[in-house]
């Protein structure tokens, strides 16, 4: 095999600097070191690379077409480097992040994009489930991290970065809102008795109380699912503020206007992650990443 990564190295240092002595001086060699280097690389090859007839030597239309493909893979052998040090350092190969439907909204992509950049052979992968699903993933070892709404109680198996409020409203759509306020203005309890749609998990029957106030329930596992019952008018839903307001604002939604008490129930959001396993590399940026946007937004 006549390249090597060495001789790639000092074949982009002489393109690029223009000749062998200046290359030398880049990799810190001699010139005729450099030369010796070109000059094999030509025999085994078979080629000519450089036109020495000059002064300083030109690269040949070989050189030039070989120049793309010796930059990529200089480029990827040093990607290679970059990842097995990151492994060394704690790097793990996957990073997985578990996200409650109705906090898709919530700007939990940004990190990854700083992620994307200093870690680029970092696999991530990204499901949503509903909060419980997540939390037992998480537990199980399935994911790393979990974005999900502040615990009802505190369990001291996890650990938890608080990253920003999300304000839930009672949702419905218009047109059954008017029939339900039609013979007086709504109560907070009035929602007792009407259908709610929630994202639940499917393995369990119980609800969280916060999230669930209805005698009958309707459950999807996601929150586009929620709103496509709610818009057909088959109840109502507690869900995001973020999440809704452009379709309040377009006229398909209603935040129910309650007589007594405001339609806002005020909840923090957290990425949560477990105690009992270490966090790699990737997870723990993530986590310093999202902490330092959310000290920017308090801040």
């Amino acid at each position: 095999m006549a390249f090597s990564s060495e001789n790639i190295r000092i074949f982009l240092a002489v393109l690029d600097s223009g000749s062998f002595s200046a290359a030398a001086r880049q990799l810190g060699r001699v010139p005729s070191a450099v030369s010796m280097a070109i000059a094999q690389l030509e025999a085994e090859l078979d080629l000519k690379l450089f036109d020495r007839e000059g002064r300083e030597p030109r690269p040949t239309e070989a050189a030039r077409s070989l120049e793309p493909l010796a930059r990529q893979v200089a480029s990827q052998l040093r990607q290679l480097d970059t990842h097995a040090l990151a492994l060394h350092r704690g790097l793990e190969q996957r990073l997985t992040l578990a996200i409650a439907p109705e906090l898709m909204s919530t700007p939990w992509s940004l990190p990854l994009t700083v992620l994307a950049t200093e870690y680029p052979s970092l696999e991530v992968e990204v499901i949503t489930a509903p909060q419980e699903d997540a939390l037992r993933m998480m537990h199980e070892g399935c994911v790393q991290l979990a974005l999900v709404f502040e615990r009802a109680h505190m369990d001291e198996r996890e650990a938890f970065q608080e990253l920003g409020e999300e304000i839930l409203v009672a949702v419905a759509d218009p047109e059954t809102h008017r029939a339900w306020s039609r013979q007086r203005p709504l109560q907070m309890e009035d929602l007792i008795d009407l259908r709610q749609i929630v994202v639940a998990s499917r393995s369990s029957e119980q609800l969280d109380p916060r999230f669930a106030l209805s005698r009958h329930i309707w459950r999807t596992d996601n929150h586009l699912a929620t709103l496509r019952l709610v818009q057909g008018g088959l109840g109502w839903a507690y869900l995001p503020q973020s999440l809704v307001r452009p379709l309040v604002s377009a006229g398909s939604l209603v935040e129910i206007p309650f007589d007594n008490i405001t339609n806002e129930r005020p909840l923090w959001v957290d990425v949560v992650w477990s105690r009992e396993r270490p966090l790699g590399l990737g997870a723990r940026r993530y986590i310093d990443l999202m902490r330092q946007r959310a000290a920017l937004q308090g801040g």
